[in-house]
């Protein structure tokens, strides 16, 4: 018989065991997520080209934010870059911006093995770089740079989603760690490199058409009745440039000389030197744009193309050069241009007594800033011109279609802007053009200099005769004498070729008998106005370059 103290029997709880710990999420390998990183970013940016090349008013990612890194660049860096890589300046600031955002891709890439969330939050700061450096430019419509950004990163976020996975292993790893899965690392390379090929394309076919937009609007124009060099006479063509009223003479035979290596007299177009901020040649409509002439003026004026031209045209050869020019350099031209005299249009206005500074602006925002008196003053009468046409030619796009200014003997940061928009009369204390706050000078005159075209630096001449020469300039006074020196000797006059007005570069030459040897051969001009170029050397920040050219060779 059971004792009724005793406790009944507790049935036994199993106790659950504790859940196994997931093993981690695979994930490709720290090269295979660089890459797939650096194809999402060269993926983007690709849809950001294209994006602009098909919706004017998007502006190109690249070009962007390239051009804010020239806006907020220190004071000098100008004249370090175009010093060091001359018209390569704004191709490599490119390739540099794109570098950077393919590197940043890759930590992106790195970082976003096993969550999407570093990918989310590094690409949407990308995208909030490139939409806040879209937005400065002047031409930018802010819903297309919003939309523009929006597509970037959805391409890119996807693309690296796509790529990550292409790159991850699958199924279980063997004892030496490989991959159980046969060839994921030839099959990722292999479609990685597909996406790359054809976001370089993509990359490619927006700057093509960007590039083909700018020359397309600048295609409209023609030349007049079809006797004008470079009159098209293209079906479509809708606005005509008529023949000047008052024409440059040509050059007559004394005015060049027939001599190897010397600069021609007049730069043909292609070879005209090309420096300014716009990364992406602006594509202006001629159909809508207009030239605004406002300020300190009796009455606002505003112009279109075809009022423009239907002004009296003149026709000018004036050399133009960029104050970034070194001692010798070759940021410099001359060409015919063709017209309306900037007093012409001033004088529609009316310019008021106190506006001391006239402020042309381009359609990207870009501005310049000189002195009224420089081309109002009676004293001082210059040709500057409202330039549509070079070299008898519409105004190519790369260089300021479809007008642009020219001023005699100033430096093109402080006058010659290109696609031109806007012309404002202010005074000099009310308003600092681009270049000023960035520590270049207010007032820039040509300097009075020269430069040895040939023989070339280095160069090996054979002994004897040896012929010497190149240009002198000092637009709007002219070049009265140049002189050369070969060694520590006493200084020789050059013979100057004739020159086709007082606004151009005029050529030079010397024979000189030189023994087999190393020979430094040094230049120095004479101004109009009897002023001797200096020779104590400055930099070009911030007024141009000071110092006579010399050169070293070898006699053979």
């Amino acid at each position: 018989m059971s004792d009724p103290t005793a406790s009944p029997t507790q049935p036994s709880i199993p106790v659950p065991e504790p859940p196994a710990p997931e093993p981690p999420l695979p994930a490709p390998s720290g090269r295979h997520a660089a890459l797939s990183g650096v194809v999402a970013a060269a993926a983007a940016l690709a849809t950001g080209e294209l994006v602009a090349a098909l919706l004017p008013g998007a502006p190109s990612p690249v070009s962007a934010v390239g051009a804010a890194v020239i806006d907020l660049a220190p004071p000098g860096t100008k004249e370090v870059v175009v010093g060091l890589l001359g018209q390569w300046d704004k191709p490599v600031l490119q390739v540099l911006v794109a570098a950077v955002v393919l590197g940043a891709g890759a930590l992106i890439g790195l970082a976003a093995r096993r969550s999407d969330v570093p990918a989310s939050v590094g690409i949407g700061a990308l995208g909030i770089v490139g939409a806040l450096a879209g937005l400065r430019q002047a031409d930018a419509q802010s819903t297309l740079v919003v939309l523009s950004a929006i597509l970037q990163g959805g391409v890119g976020m996807q693309t690296l989603l796509i790529l990550r996975a292409w790159a991850t292993p699958r199924g279980e790893p063997s004892a030496s760690g490989a991959s159980a899965t046969d060839g994921v690392r030839r099959r990722f390379l292999a479609r990685a490199g597909v996406v790359a090929l054809a976001s370089v394309g993509g990359f490619s076919i927006g700057r093509a058409i960007l590039g083909a937009r700018a020359d397309g609007a600048a295609a409209v124009v023609s030349g007049g009745d079809g006797t004008t060099p470079g009159a098209t006479g293209a079906p479509g063509t809708a606005h005509v440039i008529p023949q000047a009223v008052d024409p440059a003479a040509s050059p007559s035979p004394d005015d060049a000389f027939a001599l190897d290596g010397i600069s021609p007299l007049v730069t043909p177009n292609e070879d005209f030197y090309q420096i300014d901020t716009a990364l992406v040649t602006p594509a202006v409509n001629l159909d809508t744009w207009q030239l605004r002439i406002h300020g300190m003026v009796e009455r606002e004026v505003t112009l279109t193309f075809d009022e423009l031209v239907a002004m009296p045209l003149v026709e000018r050869y004036v050399t133009i050069a960029c104050v970034s020019n070194e001692v010798g350099g070759r940021l410099i031209g001359n060409a015919r241009w063709t017209g309306v005299r900037l007093t012409d249009v001033l004088e529609l206005a009316g310019v008021r007594d106190g506006a001391t500074q006239i402020v042309p602006r381009s359609v990207d925002g870009w501005t310049a800033g000189f002195p009224t008196a420089w081309v109002t003053a009676p004293e001082r009468e210059r040709d500057a011109l409202i330039a549509v046409a070079m070299n008898g030619e519409p105004l190519p796009a790369r260089h300021g279609f479809p007008a642009r200014l020219i001023v005699p003997g100033l430096y093109g940061y402080v006058s010659a802007t290109k696609w031109l928009s806007d012309i404002e009369l202010t005074t000099l204390e009310a308003f600092d053009a681009y270049w000023v706050p960035r520590g270049w000078a207010k007032e820039a005159p040509i300097l009075t200099q020269s430069r040895i075209d040939t023989p070339r630096e280095g160069a090996s001449v054979p002994a004897g005769t040896v012929a010497i020469g190149g240009v002198a300039w000092a637009p709007d006074r002219g070049i009265s004498r140049v002189e050369v020196a070969l060694d520590d000797g006493p200084w020789q006059d050059a013979i100057l070729a004739g020159a086709i007005g007082p606004q151009t570069w005029v050529q030079w030459k010397l024979a000189a008998d030189l023994a087999v040897g190393r020979h430094t051969i040094r230049v120095r001009a004479t101004d109009g106005t009897g002023t001797v170029q200096e020779d104590r050397f400055t930099p070009p920040d911030p007024d141009g370059a000071r110092g006579h050219h010399a050169i070293a060779v070898n006699v053979i």
